[in-house]
């Protein structure tokens, strides 16, 4: 089978090499002439030691890459994902089936990535919609260890395609779901709470804490699901639970090391661009701080790390607002 994927950076060329070790044909596009080349000539990629399989091929011509299949990968920064779609929608001719795998909330509409696919897609040119989630660092499985992941979609045959297509027996398995929002929500919002538990890092402040802050950090994340009209189980499943583990634990997670930066004593700015790829946790933290004021929910990590990254409050204010917080019981639902 062939597949396309929009965005050549080290999370789409790693599902190029899980969809190439599967037996698909597979075609990259990314604006980056270095990446291409690299993919091409040398069949390596600058973020990774790894060779690729010489059956990935890249390009930097978006009409060629919408062309070579009708299934679509997104792996952009949701920051840039609207623009691109309107790209592809202009180059579409026929019905294509999205999977998206990019896990972000969009700047100023906190549009979930399936709402801009439903806005920017026309009915002519959509067949259907799956979002690709789960506990998943580059750096882990473009080595082929083991990894699980969550397909989810409201057509369930959509789904169980996707699942087929990326699993394979020796270091992918995939579930399915038809919570769409659970999974996309969950995967934006964990980058939120990676965010906190880095700075909780940087600061110095222990393991325990950062054991406090992720796991009443759950409970934040399962309320903005569930408000959303997400299920509570998906929160606590694979695409909530199991990807923050990696992402708030891990030098991997780029949302962690942003938040180190902060921890340590960096601006905002100087953490998020010393961190050489995409960081969406701070687009998440405003995200799910709106979210709390549109359904009056009790976020406090979240409100916390809002005032923290708008400027409003030190880092050691924050600590000290967000513990002297009325004591009351530990209740999750």
């Amino acid at each position: 089978m062939k597949l396309s994927i929009i965005g050549g950076g080290s999370w789409g060329t790693t599902l190029a090499q899980v969809l190439a070790d599967n037996g698909h044909s597979v075609l990259i596009r990314d604006v980056n002439a270095e990446f291409v080349n690299k993919i091409n000539t040398d069949h390596k990629h600058p973020f990774f030691d790894t060779l690729l399989p010489k059956e990935i091929r890249a390009t930097l011509d978006l009409k060629e890459t919408v062309e070579y299949s009708d299934i679509l990968v997104l792996c952009v920064p949701t920051k840039v994902m609207r623009s691109v779609l309107v790209e592809i929608e202009g180059l579409l001719k026929d019905k294509k089936l999205f999977v998206n795998v990019s896990k972000g909330i969009e700047p100023d509409t906190s549009y979930r990535v399936s709402q801009i696919v439903e806005e920017v897609i026309s009915k002519p040119h959509f067949k259907g919609y799956v979002v690709l989630s789960g506990p998943s660092h580059a750096e882990e499985v473009i080595l082929r260890k083991l990894t699980s992941l969550v397909a989810a979609s409201l057509h369930e045959e959509y789904a169980v395609e996707v699942q087929h297509i990326f699993s394979n027996e020796t270091y992918i398995r995939v579930y399915t779901s038809e919570d769409v929002i659970g999974v996309e929500t969950g995967g934006s919002m964990k980058n939120a709470i990676a965010i906190v538990s880095g700075i909780a890092y940087g600061m110095g402040l222990g393991e325990n804490a950062r054991a406090f802050l992720i796991t009443r950090g759950v409970k934040e994340i399962v309320s903005i699901v569930t408000a959303l009209g997400g299920k509570m189980e998906t929160a606590y499943g694979l695409s909530g639970i199991g990807d923050l583990i990696v992402t708030a634990s891990s030098m991997n997670s780029r949302n962690f090391q942003c938040g180190l930066n902060i921890g340590k004593g960096m601006s905002i700015s100087a953490a998020t661009e010393a961190v050489t790829q995409s960081v969406e946790g701070i687009r998440a933290i405003y995200a799910g701080y709106e979210i709390g004021i549109r359904y009056h929910l009790e976020l406090p990590i979240i409100e916390t790390a809002y005032h923290l990254v708008n400027g409003e409050v030190s880092v050691q204010d924050a600590l000290a607002n967000l513990l002297s917080r009325s004591l009351k019981p530990e209740k999750y639902w």
